[in-house]
Formats: structure tokens, C-alpha cells, sequence
């Protein structure tokens, strides 16, 4: 794949480019050379105005496979990763096997490979996700699954957790924690405050999550291990990871990117598409979520994607499934949220791939051709034609957002985007 980009300003802090607008020449999907003004006879992308940047990285996602395969499938999962500017994506175990043993995570490598983004499956941190005893973790580990996680479902025995924090500890990996205490959470669906009193529905209390938090804090500091917190989303949860990292603790979190711009007020028309878990909660959390961000406590967006066949969220509310699809509107979220590109570059392409210590791509002559080219500005309209997700769970279809994807590069293959 020989192209080449045309005046692009740079966003790359590892770049010797960084903030500079130039022509970037890729030859057999290598960066051969960045200039001012570059004369080939390559094919032309113009990028006048626009931004490139490394490809963007995702720490929390799902797709079916294996098993649920009708929700989301290898294929689908990664063009709609590739729309979305992402390179790389952190499969979630929660599949029908689990990832729980080296067997799942060869297989979806295998079946991963020659594609435009790099798939990274997470393995299970308990057998089948049971959370009673510890999963293959170092034969997973030396299979290529670079983190450890039971997905969505909560650790809620403290002695698993801490044998996990332990084991991992002896080959350096790291264990995600998805932070809800099922003892205070229950049943319910929602945000516990105002609106669930006006929706007359029983909430989910902020304290779910950050007890939680508060344990496994404590947990890492005790064994002197690496943690990290997945889709965070209180005010006390910025404020508990703050004073953490303060005292030296090994220990990094991500947000989902529709926890950056909605609050639980967008659920007075009870549309299932916007029940997702952790529940969208106030305008004060989204505050501290976004200080949180700009203060580097909060590490990562993520998109949170969580594909669904339509009889699982084309229901009631209270019978309907958790999630929404995440892939293609993740960036623009960032950008609705009034985050500034060098810091959307920073939680989407960066941090992501250091948490997970996988190497970091850099715009730079030489570097294997890892990039994104986007439009802050571009206004463009998200819709079933568009969407290449198999699902299509999403309150944003049919809506105008700001922030465009106009083409994904990575093991030399290219993506251009078809939302016009």
C-alpha cells in the first residue's frame, strides 16, 4: 500500500513532527518520508486542514466471537473498529466459551490475523468467569493475552482478587478490575438519585462502585501490584484513584466515552438505547470525569462497545440488555466533551497502549505506517448505511456529531471513510 497523506498537521508527542503540518509519504505501508512538500506519483490523500495521528487504541470492547457471534463477529467487529480510527482493540473475555484458558486466545489471534487492526484478547482472571478460582492466567499469558479480567462481571470475592494481584505480579501483567459490589447494586438499572425516584425505579448507588474501588485499591497497595479500573464513573471514584496514584500505587483507569457527554436525564423517555452499565449518572460525575481526564487520573477512553441483536434492546427498559455499540462514535464523543486533540490522542492512542504494554506507534520516517487522519471540525451524520457494526444499539443512529474519521492506516492496509 504506497500513499500518500497531504498536508496534515501532526498531533504526536513522540514525533519529531509534533504540530507541524507536512506531506507524509507511505511506501509498502512504512512512513519513507515527511516533509513540507512532497512530489510522487503515488495516490493522494488531501488532508489540508485535518489532523493525523497514531492509530487509536481501545482498552474495553467486545465482540461476539467466540459463541455470540449473531451480536458481533471477528469481521464486523474490526471494520467498525477501523471506522472509528482504532488500530488496536483489548477483547473483552465475555464470550460464549470465556476466554479462560490458551486454547480461546490462540484461536482468536489465528483468527485475527492480516487485518487492519490488532486484535488483543484479554484473558479471563477466573475459570469460565465464575469468580470461585483463578483461571490458566500465565498459559494464557504466554499465549499473547497481555491483561486479566472476569469483563463485566465484578470479582466479589476479595481473597480471588488479591491471589490474582499475586500471580500476576510474577510475570508483570496487569488485572482490570470492573469495580460494582452486586451486594449494593442488586438488580437495579439506573443511576440511584433524582431521576430514578422520577422514573420511579430502584438506582444503582454511586457507593456500588466506589467500594469497590476502595477494596481493590487497598488490594494493589498490599501486594504491591498493577491495577487498573475499567469504565470509572462517580465523583468519588476520580477522587479515590487520585489520592492513589498520589501515594505511589501501580494503578491507571479508563472512562467509556458516552460517560463523557450524557447524564442519567437522558433517560425521562426510558429508551433502552442509553441503559448501559455502569449507569449514565449526573452532571457533577461527568464534571469530575472530564477534570479527571484533563488531570491525567483517568488514563484512557474507551469505547465500550457492546454489540446486541435488536430483541435484546428493542424492549422495555427493564428487561432490556446493557450496552451500546461504541466503535464509530467514540472519537466524537471526545470531541462533544470539549476535550482538546492533544489530549483525545493522548487517552485514545496512547496511554491505551502503555497500560498495556503494547508498543506505541509514532508518526516518524521509518515507523511502521500506524495512523489515523481526523476532523475535529467535520460535522457528520451516523446511520445504519454507515454503521458497519453487525448491531446497531446505539441512541447516536441518525444523529449529527462532530469529529470525523476520514481514514485509519495500519499493516498496510487503509481504510477511507464512506460517511458522506
Amino acid at each position: 500500500m504506497n500513499l500518500l497523506i497531504k498536508s496534515a498537521t501532526i498531533v504526536d508527542p513522540n514525533s519529531p513532527f509534533n504540530k507541524q503540518v507536512a506531506d507524509i509519504l507511505i511506501t509498502n505501508g512504512t512512513i519513507t518520508e515527511i516533509a513540507k512538500d512532497i512530489k510522487t506519483d503515488v495516490e493522494v490523500f488531501d488532508a489540508r486542514g485535518k489532523q493525523v495521528s497514531p492509530g487509536f487504541f481501545d482498552l474495553n470492547c467486545n465482540i461476539g466471537e467466540l459463541g455470540l457471534e449473531t451480536k458481533e463477529d471477528l469481521k464486523t467487529g474490526t471494520a467498525a473498529a477501523a471506522a472509528g480510527g482504532f488500530t488496536g482493540i483489548a477483547l473483552m473475555p465475555n464470550s460464549q466459551p470465556p476466554v479462560h484458558s490458551k486454547a480461546e486466545v490462540e484461536y482468536l489471534f489465528n483468527r485475527a490475523k492480516n487485518n487492519l487492526v490488532d486484535v488483543y484478547p484479554l484473558g479471563t482472571l477466573s475459570h469460565k468467569r465464575e469468580g470461585k478460582d483463578l483461571a490458566e492466567m500465565y498459559d494464557m499469558y504466554q499465549s499473547g493475552a497481555k491483561a486479566f479480567t472476569d469483563g463485566n462481571r465484578p470479582v466479589q470475592d476479595a481473597g480471588l482478587m488479591e491471589r490474582a494481584l499475586l500471580y500476576t505480579k510474577g510475570f508483570e501483567a496487569v488485572v482490570f478490575s470492573y469495580p460494582e459490589d452486586t451486594a449494593i447494586a442488586g438488580k437495579a438499572k439506573v443511576n440511584e438519585g433524582e431521576m430514578s425516584t422520577l422514573l420511579g425505579m430502584k438506582g444503582i448507588p454511586s457507593l456500588a462502585e466506589e467500594l469497590m474501588i476502595a477494596r481493590d485499591l487497598y488490594l494493589a497497595e498490599y501486594t504491591d501490584s498493577k491495577i487498573h479500573f475499567s469504565t470509572i464513573s462517580t465523583v468519588r471514584s476520580v477522587e479515590l484513584i487520585r489520592e492513589a496514584k498520589k501515594k505511589g500505587l501501580k494503578v491507571t483507569c479508563d472512562v467509556a466515552a458516552h460517560h463523557l457527554t450524557l447524564t442519567d436525564e437522558a433517560l425521562a423517555g426510558f429508551d433502552s438505547q442509553y441503559k448501559v452499565k455502569p449507569p449514565l449518572r449526573t452532571r457533577t460525575d461527568v464534571d469530575a470525569l472530564l477534570n479527571g481526564l484533563k488531570d491525567d487520573t483517568i488514563d484512557a477512553i474507551v469505547s465500550q462497545h457492546t454489540p446486541h441483536e435488536i430483541e435484546f434492546k428493542d424492549v422495555e427498559f427493564e428487561v432490556a440488555e446493557f450496552g451500546i455499540i461504541g466503535f464509530q462514535t467514540a472519537f466524537s464523543l471526545a470531541v462533544s466533551a470539549g476535550l482538546d486533540t492533544a489530549l483525545i490522542v493522548a487517552k485514545l492512542a496512547i496511554n491505551p497502549r502503555i497500560i498495556l504494554e503494547v508498543e506505541v506507534p509514532a508518526i516518524a520516517v521509518g515507523q511502521k505506517a500506524n495512523l489515523v487522519v481526523f476532523d475535529s471540525n467535520a460535522e457528520w451524520n451516523f446511520n445504519k448505511t454507515n454503521n458497519l457494526s453487525k448491531s446497531s444499539n446505539s441512541p447516536y443512529i441518525d444523529q449529527n456529531l462532530q469529529g470525523e474519521i476520514m481514514l485509519t492506516c495500519n499493516n498496510n492496509q487503509v481504510y477511507k471513510s464512506n460517511t458522506k
